[in-house]
């Protein structure tokens, strides 16, 4: 598998580490951003990279600023948001004739459909998120949704069915709000890790891959529609 480490400028922030995994010519690209608690160098991170690569979907892992400096606390949504603008250039300039997609894992998403929703991101044709955080374990709400209202390119949830921080009332309610701008993708007794339970009868890896077939679904029917409304 071809990775590539380098540095990533980020206005007001300093640089960051990034991660570009996936060679040849890929069928489509994504930023993934890392969650609260981990960094793009985490296992979470490399298995979906790797299996995003065996999908002939790269993928641009990054390092908010607080999580290169080693802080705990993550960074206010400003930075972290220029630090998705930032990497998405980069991307633009790694793969200029491949679809482009953005997204990440729980924080790492919401940052990046913050970012969306302030200003379009350059060339990017939808977001993905892996366990999309809607509100805090044990607190459902709504109250981390409304931006979504204003994304203005398709969206896809994925999400598993055991995730405390988004809870399947409020999960389904934002859905139906959203229409046909948002996909769901349920990966049945999933927690917010993917992580399932042994008495399921599935393994963590099983449900990834099903999620990362999601994704791979899901990006080939964007694209193909965005050609379709260019040509």
């Amino acid at each position: 598998m071809d990775e590539r480490r380098f540095r990533i400028e980020v206005p007001g922030s300093g640089s960051v580490g990034a991660v570009a995994t996936g060679g040849g010519e890929p069928d489509a690209a994504y930023v993934f951003a890392h969650g609260a608690g981990a960094g793009m160098d985490h296992v979470f991170m490399q298995r979906v990279a790797a299996g995003l690569a065996d999908r002939r979907i790269a993928t641009l892992r990054f390092q908010f600023p607080y999580s290169e400096a080693g802080r705990h606390r993550v960074d206010a949504p400003a930075v972290a948001q220029a630090t998705v603008r930032a990497v998405v250039g980069q991307a633009n300039q790694l793969w200029p004739l491949t679809p482009l997609f953005a997204g990440g894992k729980s924080f790492g998403g919401r940052m990046a459909s913050q970012a969306q929703a302030l200003e379009p991101l350059a060339g990017v044709l939808g977001l993905v998120f892996l366990g999309f955080p809607l509100h805090p374990a044990g607190k459902p709400s709504l109250d981390r949704a409304p931006h979504l209202f204003d994304i203005g390119v398709p969206m896809l949830f994925v999400q598993g069915t055991r995730d405390a921080l988004a809870e399947a009332p409020q999960h389904a309610a934002l859905l139906q709000r959203l229409g046909a701008a948002a996909t769901r993708a349920d990966i049945d007794g999933a927690d917010h890790s993917f992580s399932v339970l042994r008495r399921s009868g599935r393994t963590d890896a099983q449900a990834l891959d099903e999620a990362l077939d999601w994704i791979l679904v899901w990006t080939q029917a964007v694209t193909c529609a965005a050609r379709d409304t260019a040509a």
